[in-house]
């Protein structure tokens, strides 16, 4: 009798069940639409991030490069000048550190033995500045106007770029290379990037003169797997290629550790240190106890990377955590209000009906429980219509994919990577900007909300009904019929 008495007053009164159902539709598919941009801007941001850490990176430990003056900033390079009608060319390599003062290897074994620590691992961040050219006995001139005296042992500044004078003709390659501890892979910059030629390096190969060029500059330099490279006098032979995954390559060269460390001077050295943490819920608080225990160091998560990201991406990720939710709320509270309206005023023009219903012998809870039974019905209806309409509005959103802008600002990760580029040894950390394409992706979490919505909008609709439903007397059905 219930389900036969529920089918037909549900197709008798297919209006005001539409009404009903529509509106707890859109406040439903708001909220999937909602919490799928919100989804979608969370894997932007940790795309973002990776391109700064590495996969699997918690946090990194570093210590900021000391202050120093112009000239200790300045890279020389010593040249003989040869007599004018010389052609011979020389070249001359510095490989500096990068970006921060170096710590002790042992400093790694150090954070790794730290509570909440799972895995730490070092790297040495290098910038490889190569002049060659034709050096002429007498004065020359540089690119930017400044003179200098040209001699056997001459000292000469380093601008970018090509620039010739009176007394010098002369390139500049100015590129970054990375020490990678090669024994451990799952862990550093490195792992940011697939290989897309060749291969990555083996555990063997911890002193090996072998290189893992990025996939960019490979194609700048016109290198290729079995290419050689030489830096400082040293041949690599590149073994593989690496593309990164999203953002820009944290190196242009990456090296072993060991090798790395020879061509910088920095035998035991390393200027990043890479953590994993062993629970993402410790993080916070292994941070606090390297900084307790090692004393002079910068930890950073990616929550302080994350707060440096600014840009489009940053502006509608704080809309859709904001805005959007706070809206998708009311909009929810206004949808659940009105059904329950709705079908109270329902059920007050069907009084003559449930009056009528209680003459014969219904008590006030069967009439209650048809007053929910429908409500419940109509909620599941908004559901559907909710959970259609908001997979078309994410896909949607996935199919135009519209693009955002991040703008990484300097100051925490991986020096030499995207948003900290350096221009020397103690230069400035300045930002740059990648572009990420935006997607909408819905969880099965996100569909179950949205059926438990669903319910609890016709509950509480079926509850304004089953509430006047229940006041309702056999008389009020008489005085409705006068």
């Amino acid at each position: 009798m219930f389900f036969t008495y529920l089918r037909r007053e549900l197709r008798r009164r297919r209006k005001a069940a539409l009404v009903v159902a529509s509106g707890l539709a859109l406040g439903i598919a708001l909220v999937i639409v909602v919490s799928s941009v919100s989804s979608g801007m969370s894997k932007a941001q940790d795309k973002v991030l990776e391109s700064l850490y590495g996969l699997g990176t918690d946090m990194t430990v570093t210590k900021a490069a000391a202050a120093e003056g112009d000239q200790a900033q300045r890279p020389r390079f010593e040249f003989d000048a040869r007599d004018s009608d010389s052609e011979e060319e020389q070249s001359s390599d510095r490989v500096m550190v990068q970006g921060f003062q170096t710590l002790a290897s042992s400093t790694v074994d150090k954070v790794g033995a730290q509570s909440g620590v799972a895995d730490a691992v070092g790297g040495l961040s290098l910038q490889v500045i190569k002049v060659s050219g034709q050096f002429r006995r007498g004065e020359f001139q540089q690119g930017g106007g400044g003179q200098e005296q040209g001699g056997p042992g001459s000292g000469t500044q380093a601008p970018e770029g090509r620039v010739e004078g009176g007394g010098a003709e002369f390139d500049v390659n100015n590129y970054s290379v990375y020490g990678t501890d090669v024994t451990e892979p799952a862990l550093g910059p490195l792992t940011s990037s697939t290989i897309t030629s060749g291969r990555t390096f083996t555990s063997s190969e911890t002193n090996a003169q072998v290189v893992v060029a990025d996939a960019s500059y490979a194609k700048e330099k016109k290198l290729k797997v079995g290419s050689t490279v030489t830096v400082k006098g040293t041949k690599f032979e590149v073994i593989g290629i690496a593309t990164p995954e999203s953002g820009d390559a944290a190196a242009n060269l990456y090296i072993p550790l060991k090798q790395a460390q020879t061509l910088a001077d920095a035998k035991n050295k390393v200027t990043t240190i890479y953590v994993k943490a062993t629970d993402s819920q410790r993080i916070d608080a292994v941070k606090s106890e390297i900084q307790r225990n090692i004393s002079g160091t910068t930890v950073t998560t990616s929550a302080d990377l994350a707060d440096t990201v600014s840009g489009s991406l940053s502006t509608a990720s704080d809309l859709a955590s904001s805005v959007g939710k706070w809206l998708s709320v009311a909009v929810l509270v206004a949808a659940f209000l009105v059904a329950g309206l709705l079908t109270s005023a329902a059920v007050s023009r069907r009084v003559r009906e449930f009056g009528t219903l209680k003459a014969l012998g219904w008590k006030s809870g069967r009439v209650t429980r048809q007053v929910v039974g429908e409500a419940v019905v109509n909620g599941l209806v908004g559901g559907v219509l909710g959970i259609a309409v908001g997979l078309a509005g994410a896909y949607a959103v996935t199919a135009i994919s519209p693009t955002l802008e991040a703008q990484l600002g300097g100051g925490g990760g991986l020096a030499g990577g995207p948003g900290v580029v350096m221009r020397g040894p103690g230069a400035e950390q300045t930002s740059t900007a990648l572009e990420v394409a935006l997607t909408a992706p819905v969880s099965a979490t996100t569909i179950a909300l949205a059926v438990g919505l669903a319910v609890t909008g016709g509950l509480i609709a079926g509850a304004f009904g089953g509430w006047r439903a229940s006041r309702l007397r056999p008389a009020d059905a008489l005085r409705r019929v006068e």
